[in-house]
């Protein structure tokens, strides 16, 4: 039986810089339209996600480690992020207002 092997194989990578990863960590941004505004939209990966944060669209919470979605208007400042789920930020302009109520509200 010949000894195992523990030198890599392929071509060695060089070692990354602080804040080199920064764009693998927090995701790559775009710009979309919607309603008539520019929206800069960065997709967050669940290694990123380590808060609680409620969806607009939903009106659920995104706990830590779930991927998501932070839009912001391109005009805007830095308070106008929303970090939804990345199925409400797909379904946003099929999704109607809904009234915020209690479970024991009637619905008339």
């Amino acid at each position: 039986m010949s000894p195992r092997r523990n030198r890599p194989r392929g071509p060695q990578q060089p070692a990354r810089r602080s804040g080199e990863d920064e764009g693998h960590r927090y995701g790559l941004e775009s710009t979309e339209t919607w309603r008539g505004e520019e929206w800069v939209v960065r997709r967050i990966s669940g290694g990123a996600a380590v808060k609680h944060y409620r969806c607009p669209g939903c009106d659920q919470e995104i706990p830590p480690g779930v991927p998501h979605v932070v839009s912001w208007p391109q005009a805007g400042a830095v308070d106008d992020r929303r970090h939804w789920h990345r199925a409400c930020w797909e379904a946003r302009d099929r999704r109607g207002v809904r009234p915020q109520r209690s479970r024991n509200a009637p619905r008339y």
